[in-house]
């Protein structure tokens, strides 16, 4: 984990879905290569916060910085193109469209990124995920919803991200494939790539992020290293239980 200055740094956002204040004043930052995971209960403003860092619901006021430069303004295809990756809470596959041309769609806008990690390709997205590469030719609609999050996280790393906004990767599947998923995600965080994690399965976010934030009504209630948080119950409970 760098310790520079932060990678990417929110100070005092506020974003509105038209009169209805959702992010109000909210800071945070994520060190370059550092996972931290954003906590909270439903409806708290956790997804709102990634739409804001990528410019889907702009926040009206405060700063969004990435390494270094204010990227509050930029429309969501220039951030993109600086380093930041995305993973929906819905996948977001094109449902007519074969595993690899949904691939390529991150592939097209890939650029080597200063301090990133080794470049992805999709003949080492077929080396590290086999089972994408037995499914190269089968279209989106007829995969399963582990397989559709496969995809949509190695199309993230195909762009080459210093940053990847996983929202709810674990959401609707699984206990196997969840485990299979978050040891996917314990190897971005490995390699180096930061990650910002919002995952309602705070154990799980816990066990594999290095600090930890609570959101709570739209703004921090709470910072601590991931393994704190974890090791006091009654504390996450106070927080985060509905």
């Amino acid at each position: 984990m760098s310790v520079a200055g932060p990678l990417l740094s929110l100070e005092g956002i506020s974003t509105y879905y038209g009169d209805a204040r959702v992010l109000d004043g909210l800071s945070l930052e994520i060190a370059a290569g550092e996972t931290v995971c954003l906590l909270g209960r439903n409806g708290r403003g956790k997804t709102t916060t990634i739409k804001s860092i990528l410019g889907l619901a702009p926040a009206r006021s405060g700063r969004i910085l990435f390494g270094g430069t204010e990227i509050t303004r930029l429309p969501t295809h220039a951030i993109a193109r600086r380093g930041i990756s995305w993973v929906p809470d819905n996948r977001r596959i094109f449902p007519t469209l074969t595993v690899e041309r949904n691939l390529a769609m991150g592939l097209n806008r890939a650029l080597p990124r200063d301090g990133a990690a080794r470049a992805w390709t999709l003949e080492r997205v077929w080396e590290r995920f086999p089972i994408l590469a037995g499914l190269r030719l089968r279209s989106g609609e007829h995969l399963s919803g582990g397989e559709a999050q496969l995809v949509a996280i190695a199309r993230a790393l195909l762009m080459c991200p210093r940053l990847i906004l996983l929202d709810e990767p674990s959401q609707g599947l699984a206990p196997r494939i969840v485990e299979d998923i978050m040891a996917v995600i314990e190897e971005i965080r490995d390699e180096g790539i930061a990650i910002l994690l919002v995952e309602q399965n705070s154990s799980l976010a816990l066990s594999i992020a290095h600090r930890a934030y609570v959101i709570d009504d739209g703004h921090i209630v709470h910072a601590a290293r991931a393994a704190d948080l974890e090791a006091d119950p009654e504390l996450k409970h106070r927080l985060l239980a509905v």
